[in-house]
């Protein structure tokens, strides 16, 4: 039997709230964030062997509320967001106003993680997770936007949004192989601001 993994992206966090790009940076979740990750767990109806999360604040936050507190969530630094370089902290207004066309060209600065050097990180962390668990096993992963659609160009999967609580089944049977694409908190809007 695949160990299939749910990987979701963590609710809003306060800087999602106001439009800024997160990175590395570690801002909580705000009010209307917890609220999204604890009616998440409404929509988790199947039992979780093992419930992991970035080392971010919005991404374990998330898994605690989500899970009812009932599981004890692993950090993994390898499932945090991409670096965004000088653009950490920064609005699209902002970037717009420094770097006029960055999105027309897609124009990167130094330090920003490309989707190959995320996956250099989240794939092998991926295989030694489900390595750890026994086969059959089911894993919740909440991480962030970023690593859900680089998962999602690596394995040539159609753009979608990844707004805050959805993300896609991956199975696992020596290798990763994308599934449905979920929402937990389609009742709340959210920012696309990485």
């Amino acid at each position: 039997m695949p160990t299939d993994v749910l990987i979701v992206r963590h609710g809003q966090s306060t800087w999602n709230a106001i439009g800024r790009w997160q990175g590395h940076a570690d801002p909580p979740l705000s009010t209307f964030g917890e609220r999204q990750a604890s009616a998440a767990a409404t929509n988790l109806t199947i039992e979780f062997d093992a419930v992991v999360a970035s080392d971010l604040e919005r991404a374990y936050r998330t898994a605690e509320l989500a899970t009812g507190e009932q599981h004890v969530v692993s950090q993994f630094v390898e499932f945090r967001e991409r670096d965004a370089g000088e653009w950490e902290g920064l609005t699209r207004v902002e970037l717009d106003e420094r770097w006029p066309n960055w999105q027309v060209t897609e124009w990167r600065p130094d330090g920003f993680e490309d989707d190959a050097a995320v996956l250099s990180r989240v794939l092998p962390a991926l295989d030694r997770l489900v390595e750890s668990v026994a086969h059959g096993s089911r894993i919740l992963l909440v991480t962030h936007g970023g690593v859900i659609r680089a998962l999602d160009r690596h394995h040539r999967m159609g753009p979608v949004p990844i707004p805050n609580l959805a993300g896609r089944w991956f199975h696992h049977d020596g290798a990763m192989v994308p599934g449905e694409y979920v929402e937990l908190a389609s009742d709340f809007t959210d920012s696309e601001v990485e």
